[in-house]
């Protein structure tokens, strides 16, 4: 089951966020009825999308404690659904999908700034009700989660940062993305040839890793001429150009909730530089996933989920 609303970001930029969860058990009629009203799809922008097995389930939902999870550079909210389901047993977990990004709005002059991305994800808690919310992110959300967190600690109770660096990239980060977008064989022929090309053939992969190839395929939309990427990879650049030169530690440090630092063994955030951001954090922790590359909530989600469970039992309960 998957319930959308609607959310007004900064500068009246229209966002998506989702609930996803498992269908819910009881009478297979009731059950398939929630279902269908599910596929009717999201009410008119600003509504309430459909509400699954209705309006009185989703106003309990609301009660439960709140999960904000901001997705990465390139990414989407249905990359967390694996993850919301199981959260959503205990809390109101709502994924959003970022400007420029899934099903929210594109606009192609609009701000995509760090503050731009961070006043989106504040206005989502505060119109969402979620707050105060433990906020998690992957990636580039990582990166808005600890900003946001800094800036208004008043609606985030809780950090989670999946595999993103503190420290600057550089000039020469930013020509590589470049040259990377380039090598793009677009548009694809089929999603056989985007999980292909992304699991196996793209020359940043070291070995093949059919995980990495299901994540892209859900990026990507069928269009005229082939299968194209549902975002514009110039304002993929824009956005990564706005953090990419600049070190990020002094906001780091202003993070005054319980913060758990998430790494994969293989991804791009080094041990050194993981433990040195859980030492600059007030109440930072550490964990590690095994067999886990940039993707560690895709690559291993059961043991993603076991290094982060114990985190959101604490904070929730403290």
């Amino acid at each position: 089951m998957v319930r959308r609303i609607d959310v007004t970001g900064t500068g009246g930029v229209r966002l998506a966020a989702w609930e996803f969860a498992d269908p819910p058990k009881g009478d297979p009629a009731t059950v398939s009825a929630a279902a269908g009203s599910t596929a009717a799809g999201p009410r008119a922008a600003g509504g309430r999308g459909a509400e699954g097995a209705g309006s009185a389930a989703a106003r309990e939902d609301e009660r439960a404690p709140g999960v904000l999870l901001l997705h990465g550079l390139m990414g989407r909210a249905s990359h967390w659904a694996s993850t919301t389901r199981w959260l959503s047993e205990r809390y109101r977990a709502v994924a959003l999908d970022q400007r420029g990004h899934g099903r929210s709005e594109k606009p192609p002059k609009g701000a995509y700034t760090r503050e731009a991305y961070v006043d989106d994800a504040e206005a989502a808690l505060e119109q969402l009700g979620l707050a105060p919310a433990v906020v998690i992110g992957h990636a580039m959300g990582a990166l808005t989660a600890w900003q946001l967190a800094a800036k208004r600690p008043d609606l985030v109770r809780g950090l989670i940062i999946c595999d993103m660096r503190a420290s600057a990239l550089g000039a020469a980060s930013q020509r590589e993305w470049e040259d990377w977008f380039e090598a793009w064989p677009v548009p694809f022929a089929t999603l056989a040839d985007v999980r292909k090309w992304f699991g196996e053939d793209d020359p940043w992969v070291e070995r093949p890793n059919p995980a990495r190839g299901e994540f892209y395929a859900e990026v990507m939309a069928e269009s005229a001429d082939g299968w194209r990427p549902v975002f514009e990879p110039e304002q993929m650049l824009t956005s990564r150009e706005t953090w990419v030169y600049d070190a990020h530690w002094e906001e780091l440090a202003q993070v005054r909730c319980p913060a758990l630092v998430v790494r994969g063994l293989d991804g791009q955030l080094g041990r050194a530089e993981s433990q040195e951001m859980v030492r600059v954090l007030p109440h930072g922790r550490y964990a590690e996933v095994a067999d886990a590359g940039h993707l560690v909530h895709y690559d291993q989600p059961d043991a993603w989920r076991t290094a982060i469970e114990p985190f959101l039992d604490d904070v929730f309960k403290g």
